[in-house]
C-alpha cells in the first residue's frame, strides 16, 4: 500500500470532466498525491461470433485508452506525475467503481463534479445522492465540485 494520496476522476465525454480533473490535479499537487483517470466501457455484446465480439473489446479499449491519453498530457503538466489509467468492462459506472474501490486501497479520495444549469448535478451524483456511497467494506470520500469552477477558483479551493 502506497503512502501517496490517489484521487480518483471518473473519465466522461461530459463536460464537468474538466473541472473535476483540475480539481482533483490541484490537489493532488497540493497534497503530494496523483490522480487516477476511471474510464468505462460497455461490455461487447456479439453472441454468434466471439472473435466478432473480442475485436469490438479490442477496439473499445484502444478508444478508451486514445481518450485517457489525451487528458494523461494535462494531469503530467499540473502534478508532475503521469496518471494512473484504470478501464473497466462493466455495465454501469457504478458497478466499475465499486469494483475499483474494493480492489484498489490506495485511492483515497473521488472527485466528482457536478453538472451546471437546468439538467441536474448529473447521473452520477445524483446516483449517490440518492442510492449513498456503498462500496463494498471500503468506505472512500468524494468530493463533488461545482462543474463551472473556473481555474481562479479551483486554483484558491485547491
Amino acid at each position: 500500500m502506497s503512502n501517496r494520496r490517489k484521487f480518483l476522476v471518473v473519465a466522461d465525454d461530459t463536460p464537468e470532466f474538466q473541472a473535476a480533473l483540475r480539481f482533483a490535479c490541484r490537489r493532488a499537487r497540493s497534497t503530494g498525491g496523483y490522480v487516477a483517470l476511471l474510464k468505462v466501457i460497455e461490455p461487447a455484446v456479439f453472441e454468434h461470433w466471439s472473435g466478432v465480439r473480442e475485436e469490438i473489446a479490442r477496439q473499445q479499449r484502444q478508444e478508451a485508452e486514445a481518450e485517457l491519453q489525451a487528458s494523461a498530457e494535462y494531469v503530467q503538466t499540473e502534478t508532475g506525475l503521469p496518471p494512473e489509467f484504470l478501464i473497466q468492462e462493466a455495465d454501469s459506472t457504478r458497478a466499475a467503481l465499486r469494483h475499483v474501490l474494493s480492489e484498489d486501497p490506495d485511492i483515497k479520495i473521488m472527485v466528482l463534479a457536478a453538472a451546471v444549469g437546468g439538467r441536474g448535478p448529473g447521473p452520477l451524483v445524483s446516483a449517490i445522492a440518492k442510492e449513498g456511497v456503498k462500496w463494498g467494506a471500503r468506505k472512500v470520500p468524494i468530493t463533488i465540485v461545482p462543474g463551472d469552477l473556473t481555474d481562479e477558483e479551483i486554483a484558491d479551493l485547491a
